[in-house]
């Protein structure tokens, strides 16, 4: 099998050897709703004008990251990127590399918003392995994949590795769970290879629901085939020959591609019966819902496969054990079987040797908010939050000043500036009372209200709730009444001391995460902010402006 991926590999490499340039242009969801689809209609129509049909290739590709600038194009050689192009500038770009490729000189002067950026510092604090070939190939052809070393590690699992010794090199290589909570993902799937079952089930949980966050949703569209092969490899290793992808039907491009992947890799001989000539057998299907963020806890997610109402059970029994229709059951998210690949390529020591002593590789961020460079980003663990805001963020935009950054979706926590130093990784998010979470990072300025923050978040959840158990049913009710009560100047000291008392409450009695970790904007912004609080309270102002505070009759 080896020989015929080297084949095509080789084959695919000639073919696109034979043009002089290759002109990237994304068409992830954020820059196609920039239209970057008419932008590569008008390249394409450019390269045929110029008659460079042979010597100049035009190609969609995944998110590039620095969303906050698209559409983008880029141009290989020449590490050139070329930002908030639109289909009116494709003449400047095309007859640039005409003369590129005649060796004459091109006298007229490039808009300035089509200057080379690649030297940004927003690329060079990252560090891309999930993120490797996002921007790179075209994520609906699985030879551009291949090409790029695309499901070779899957045929080294298979062929050189038995069962426990991929699960060794997962462990081994210190990858803990990328959709929160940060579980070891060896120790999980060695619990799952262990248990007792005629049949084993596994899942990839894409249901990306918190706001701000567009992680899963971006790898998806990019390279939908890594997701595959770390599924496949997963399947292999615990004894599982079903897998689901379980994506919200919100991501209709996400699901698209992730179809034509699924064809092609069956195609190929990388789904169905026999595997690369091996006994192993993998089925793969996608699962699509309907939007519910409780159906992101890995229980709920599990009963809306089944064609259940998407609500959460208690624990134990857990999934490894009897998850899906009762049976054995791995789920990881996206990011994580992303992983997977460039640790059976590259080896578990390559991947530990990144990170810090215990959180290892790299972490996914969506950077949104009130920061210069909203965009997709990939850097080690252990980097500072100054870092990722200051430099890659390129800092506040407007020149404000900096107030806080909430991480971990609606179940995190905001951070303030005098934590900016601290290093992102499990253990220290975790000594500040915050979460990693799947990835969400949003940026908040001056004009921020705490109060008004919390509350936002507090509808999410409160919307959110399955409504199973009463104190997520009515506990975030009754919170979000209370910081309405406050955002308008009714409330009172008695208010605030319920306030606290609900959040403890309904984070120690509530039946899943998402009940558990409601409070967490509350919690934080408590005791960060407490100060806007009691402004909105004693004082009746809201510090920074935004909440309408009613006039007392």
């Amino acid at each position: 099998m080896n020989e015929d991926l080297n084949k095509i590999a080789a084959a695919e490499r000639l073919a696109q050897a034979q043009y002089g340039y290759q002109v990237n242009v994304c068409v992830a969801a954020g820059c196609l709703s920039s239209h970057s689809s008419e932008v590569k209609e008008a390249l394409d129509l450019q390269v045929k004008t110029h008659h460079l049909e042979k010597r100049c290739w035009v190609k969609g590709v995944g998110c590039m990251g620095l969303c906050a600038t698209g559409p983008l194009v880029s141009v290989d050689p020449g590490d050139i990127l070329y930002q908030n192009v639109t289909a009116e500038d494709a003449t400047e770009i095309i007859q640039h590399l005409a003369a590129l490729e005649a060796d004459t000189p091109y006298t007229d002067t490039m808009p300035e918003h089509l200057t080379s950026a690649s030297e940004t510092p927003f690329f060079q604090q990252q560090v891309r392995i999930v993120l490797e070939n996002s921007g790179k190939i075209d994520p609906e052809r699985i030879e551009d994949y291949i090409m790029q070393g695309g499901y070779g590690a899957l045929v080294k699992a298979l062929t050189e590795m038995t069962p426990a010794e991929v699960i060794d090199e997962v462990a081994k290589s210190g990858l803990r769970g990328r959709g929160g909570a940060g579980y070891s993902v060896g120790l999980k799937w060695s619990t799952v290879a262990r248990a007792v079952g005629d049949e084993k089930y596994l899942i990839c949980n894409g249901d990306e629901g918190d706001p701000g966050a567009f992680m899963d949703r971006s790898v998806m569209e990019a390279d939908p085939h890594r997701v595959i092969e770390g599924m496949l490899i997963a399947g292999y290793a615990v004894g599982a020959e079903t897998g689901y992808i379980y994506v919200r039907a919100e991501y209709p491009l996400a699901v698209k591609r992730l179809q034509i992947a699924i064809r092609q890799a069956q195609k190929m001989g990388f789904l169905g019966r026999s595997i690369c000539g091996m006994l192993f057998n993998f089925h793969l299907e996608i699962r699509l819902g309907a939007g519910a963020f409780v159906c992101g806890e890995e229980t709920a997610l599990m009963a809306s496969i089944e064609g259940k109402r998407g609500t959460p059970r208690p624990r134990p029994p857990y999934p490894a054990e009897s998850g899906l229709w009762g049976k054995p059951t791995l789920i990881n998210n996206v990011e994580t079987y992303a992983n997977i690949a460039p640790i059976i390529r590259k080896g578990s020591a390559w991947f530990s040797s990144i990170g810090t002593e215990k959180s290892k590789g790299t972490k996914v961020f969506a950077l949104s908010g009130q920061v210069f460079n909203v965009g997709l980003i990939e850097v080690p663990m252990g980097i500072t939050l100054r870092e990722i805001i200051e430099r890659i963020g390129g800092g506040i935009s407007e020149n404000r000043q900096f107030k806080a950054v909430q991480t971990g979706g609606p179940s995190g926590d905001c951070i303030p500036a005098q934590h900016l130093d601290t290093p992102v990784d499990y253990e220290s998010l975790f000594q500040l009372g915050s979460i990693m979470g799947s990835g969400g990072m949003i940026i908040m300025d001056e004009t921020s209200c705490m109060v008004d923050v919390a509350k936002y978040f507090m509808e999410f959840c409160m919307s959110e709730s399955c409504g199973k158990c009463i104190p997520c049913r009515v506990g975030t009710a009754q919170m979000h009444s209370l910081l309405c009560k406050i955002s308008e100047g009714r409330a009172t000291m008695d208010d605030l001391h319920q306030l606290e008392e609900l959040c403890d409450m309904v984070r120690h009695t509530s039946l899943c995460g998402l009940g558990q970790s409601a409070p967490n904007a509350v919690i934080s912004t408590l005791r960060y902010f407490r100060a806007e609080y009691l402004a909105h309270i004693e004082h009746k102002c809201c510090p920074a402006g935004v909440c309408k505070i009613k006039e007392l009759a």
